[in-house]
């Protein structure tokens, strides 16, 4: 075939980047949370993670997708999935960096900036592929709850904190690294784990203590290799939590059979199960009775992943977006120069910066737990955050993939990049507690004595910088205080989450920023899309602040 046409004016992809280095948000986000982090880490991150080979890493992960095999060649049950060989290096490499229960290590507390640390590398490593972070932030999640079987977390505390991966299905004394994973919804309930009817019937003690043999299902189980899960089962004494290996100590496997992998909107690389108990053995943790207080300490911070997660996948879409229109041309300039385009790049730039702000600020909260304010503000901003930034998400990703036109909807090439990025959004609003489910628990964290007072301290520092923040501000506490009706349970979230964003950015960024945020999402000088701010806005300031090279 002779060539029909030269192939020009279409952008290089936004590889060999360093992702840390180009985020001057989450680097003065991480200044005014954590000054004294040491952020080498943290850069060399950035370099793994923006380069080209692990970009190829997280295409195939998501492209080859896991696979179900129940049975062996020869007839047996075995109940495995199997993975392509990227998602094994992206595990090793996010295990490597820490990110899952490496944090409540005694070297990494004895810092101070464990948490802090570990939620900017999250970050970083998002940007790069979301889906295979379930099981690595489950295992980060499951420690406060595992705490409460002094001799399981004493036996499994090592190779949960160990920066090895190891993916065979071995008990858990003869590997190098383990992971671990939860079970709690069921087909008829939901959200409503008091519906479940998974039951769990006493079995005898041990050296792990009270245990059970369980039979039921849950209908979301993801990450089914992992070591093993947390579960919620109807005990004598009520819904319990109890600790069910994937491996029982004397190497059988535990009796839990994988029905089959979900298909997914997203989340492509990582395995989503549904399973059944037919006997498998679990072992109580916490009180009996008390097994959604129990489980939801590790609910707790798998919303702070969701809260960080989608603030990585905000920066990564706007990235792409900036990357694509600094070089594209059309109607006689660059894209960029563009005056929609630019005020929808600036907009976006802002969304990013303050999703970003409020993570860091909740995840800074979890370094400091012995003080009074941090508990309260925990609390309060789980919620809000989770249910605020994962709910823009999806529309940010939608904007930003409009600013590429055709090629940001493809599948292929690194701009296709964006079109996993849009898939993966909804997955972080809807697991770990949907909109409604966090704004409920919103309302039982105003009803605490303290959370008006709370709030108000946080917001202090921005006092008169800014009159519609100000005015917000003012009515938050008692708004707060008022709150008795369900009905209005979502605006406050919107308005909390509004209120310290803006509050953080008065402290981390630059005017330019921290004006346009505010005359846009609190004055009302926005439309009800991106891409509406006011004339007045230094669309360039913002604009090249979040430029990622």
């Amino acid at each position: 075939m002779s060539a029909t046409h030269e192939v020009f004016n279409q952008p290089a992809p936004l590889v060999d980047v360093n992702l840390y280095d180009g985020n001057r948000a989450m680097q003065d986000a991480l200044r005014f949370n954590a000054p004294a982090l040491d952020t080498a880490p943290l850069h060399a991150l950035g370099q793994q993670v923006g380069s080209a080979d692990m970009q190829t890493h997280a295409r195939l992960a998501n492209v080859f997708t896991p696979q179900l095999k129940s049975y062996s060649r020869f007839g047996h049950r075995i109940d495995q999935v199997e993975f392509h060989p990227s998602y094994h290096a992206l595990m090793t490499a996010a295990t490597a960096a820490g990110l899952h229960g490496t944090p409540f290590a005694d070297a990494e507390q004895a810092t101070g900036t464990a948490h802090m640390n570990r939620a900017a590398a999250f970050m970083l490593f998002t940007e790069l592929e979301p889906s295979m972070l379930c099981p690595i932030s489950m295992t980060y999640a499951v420690t406060p709850a595992l705490r409460d079987n002094a001799a399981i977390y004493r036996d499994w505390s090592p190779g949960l904190t160990s920066r090895a991966y190891d993916p065979a299905l071995k008990p858990f004394n003869e590997k190098a690294g383990l992971t671990t994973g939860m079970g709690m919804t069921e087909k008829q309930g939901g959200s409503d784990v008091r519906a479940n009817t998974t039951q769990a019937v006493p079995d005898g003690a041990d050296g792990w203590g009270q245990r059970f043999s369980v039979t039921g299902h849950k209908w979301f189980f993801s990450a089914p290799m992992c070591d093993a899960f947390l579960i919620l089962a109807q005990t004598p004494n009520g819904l319990s939590c109890l600790f069910l290996p994937r491996v029982l100590p004397d190497g059988s496997l535990n009796q839990l059979f994988i029905q089959r992998l979900k298909d997914k909107l997203g989340n492509k690389a990582n395995a989503s199960s549904e399973v059944e108990f037919v006997g498998a053995t679990a072992w109580l943790v916490g009180e009996e009775g008390r097994g959604v207080p129990q489980i939801l300490a590790m609910g707790t911070m798998t919303r702070l992943d969701c809260a960080l997660g989608t603030s990585g996948l905000m920066r990564h879409a706007l990235s792409i977006a900036l990357n694509h229109t600094t070089q594209r041309s059309a109607f006689g300039k660059k894209l960029i120069d563009q005056p929609l385009m630019k005020n929808v790049l600036a907009d976006l730039a802002l969304e990013s910066e303050a999703a970003t702000a409020l993570a860091l600020r909740l995840a800074r909260s979890f370094d400091r737990t012995s003080d009074a304010h941090e508990q309260a503000m925990q609390r309060l901003l789980t919620p809000v955050a989770k249910f605020w930034i994962c709910k823009r998400g999806s529309y940010f990703a939608q904007e930003a993939m409009e600013c590429l036109g055709g090629n940001g909807y493809v599948e292929e090439g690194g701009e296709g990049i964006m079109a996993r990025i849009y898939r993966e959004m909804p997955v972080n609003s809807i697991w770990e507690g949907a909109g409604n489910i966090m704004a409920l628990d919103l309302l039982r964290a105003v009803r605490k004595a303290d959370a008006a007072a709370a709030l108000a301290h946080e917001l202090a520092p921005a006092k008169g910088l800014h009159p519609a923040l100000d005015h917000l501000a003012a009515s938050l506490p008692t708004r707060v205080e008022l709150m008795a009706t369900e009905m209005e349970a979502r605006r406050l979230a919107q308005d909390v989450a509004l209120a310290v964003q803006a509050a953080l950015l008065a402290q981390t960024a630059p005017a330019a920023v921290f004006s346009a945020f505010c005359d846009s999402r609190l004055a009302g000088h926005w439309g009800h899309s991106f891409g509406s701010l006011g004339a007045g806005c230094d669309f360039d300031a913002i604009i090249a602040r979040a430029q990622p090279r």
